[in-house]
């Protein structure tokens, strides 16, 4: 039945992937809070928008977690494309209308801003060693989320007045 509505497999990889994007589209990007000004904040509101995003659906968040950690599957050029669009529009929800006043002022906020994105991106490559080789869907999150949180916590006492 599978080949009545998809002429190939790789049609439907390809309708998986946008069906994938259009999921995270509507149920994460588009529920950011573009006026949380709070950086570290947002930054918390959008790990629980996308652990929520998860839970109502982690057949996607593992199928691309497949390939963002594992580097299994080499994508079209198109495709690549639509990530990287995807990824790009996350990050400009997330970095839209920060309140910098709420930050040290010995420290440049623009300064501020990047330490603790690259902070954030050096955990998350930490999660990808060690989620490497592993069905996303067998690891046990809340830990990972605990953990995140105290980060956060921690960056705000180092970052903010």
């Amino acid at each position: 039945m599978l080949f009545y509505y998809f002429k190939s497999k790789k049609e439907l990889f390809n309708y998986l992937i946008d069906y994938g994007i259009n999921y995270l589209i509507d149920e994460y990007l588009n529920r950011i809070n573009e006026n949380q000004s709070d950086f570290i904040g947002k930054y918390r509101e959008v790990a629980k928008i996308k652990m929520k995003a998860y839970a109502k659906n982690p057949y996607i968040f593992n199928f691309f977690g497949t390939f963002y950690i594992n580097k299994d599957v080499e994508l079209s050029e198109e495709l690549q494309e639509r990530f990287t669009k995807l990824r790009d529009l996350g990050f400009s929800k997330l970095f839209k209308n920060i309140d910098t006043s709420l930050f040290r002022e010995d420290i440049d906020s623009d300064n501020i801003i990047k330490l603790i994105n690259y902070t954030i991106e050096g955990y998350e490559k930490h999660l990808i060693n060690d989620f490497k080789g592993q069905k996303l869907s067998s690891v046990k999150l809340d830990p990972y989320w605990d953990e995140f949180d105290d980060f956060l916590e921690l960056l705000k006492k180092i970052y903010y007045k």
